[in-house]
């Protein structure tokens, strides 16, 4: 099994910090920004898809086997690492896992921590082959899709904006912040509640559904959400900051 810690959160920079004061046996760190992201990218948002065969290169130096079950975990339940967990996915992985409770939770049960940097690995054998699971562009979300907002409520509602230059939703969005996909101990809550709540959104019924969030990484937890209860759903990479780069497009406030 290869473990990936995907430790970060907006606005934070001590991912690398977190994983040398202490992480699971074995894991190797994965940063955001540099490994799955491409911010060398002129478009697509604050986080754009990272180019493949970067990708690839670094999933590759960090162990990850076609045929090996990969397992990626945070200590914000679990909504960076599903960004990991999307990518792999995406490009072909077929056995990508999150860590339900992250971190946290390893720790609370008595599990063994390793400190440090982690070892030197040997290299895998992943070669990515994107398009494994969907996305969208900002037309589709338009086009009558059932369409997730991923975002805290108050962001969705327009109410603050703590890093996009506009606030609001994309007309006709529906707000299924990630965050409320938790329980107060940052684990998933169960499934049977989850089911309830994305039916009511509209989410397991005929219409295709797309997510985003504010720049394509917390929307990936609804899509595993989603993806668990049975349902696959689109990402749309760029999400809300790529969204508001063209004054064209339309923005809706309130509920």
């Amino acid at each position: 099994m290869t473990l990936l810690d995907v430790r970060w959160a907006l606005g934070a920079t001590d991912g690398r910090q977190q994983h040398e004061a202490g992480h699971l046996p074995g894991a190797s760190y994965v940063d955001m920004d540099e490994v799955l992201a491409d911010h060398t990218a002129l478009e697509g948002g604050r986080h754009p898809l990272p180019d493949r065969d970067l990708f690839g290169a670094f999933m590759r130096a960090l162990g990850v086997r076609a045929d090996v079950p990969v397992v990626c975990y945070d200590d914000v339940g679990g909504t960076s690492a599903a960004r990991a967990w999307w990518l792999l996915r995406h490009h072909g992985h077929e056995s990508v896992a999150v860590l339900d409770g992250g971190f946290s939770a390893w720790v609370a049960a008595g599990q063994p921590v390793e400190t440090g940097p982690a070892p030197e690995i040997e290299p895998g054998d992943f070669e990515p082959v994107p398009g494994a699971m969907p996305v969208v562009e900002p037309d589709d979300l338009l086009d009558g899709r059932v369409v997730l907002d991923a975002r805290p409520g108050e962001r969705f509602r327009g109410e603050v904006e703590p890093v996009d230059p506009v606030a609001g939703h994309v007309p006709g969005a529906r707000s299924a912040p990630a965050v409320e996909n938790l329980d107060g101990e940052k684990r998933l809550r169960p499934l049977e509640e989850l089911r309830e709540t994305y039916a009511a959104l509209g989410a397991l019924g005929d219409d295709e559904v797309a997510v985003y969030c504010g720049s394509g990484i917390t929307a990936a937890h609804d899509v595993l959400v989603l993806e668990a209860l049975g349902r696959t759903a689109a990402l749309y990479p760029g999400s809300w900051s790529h969204w508001v780069t063209d004054p064209d497009r339309p923005v809706e406030v309130g509920p």
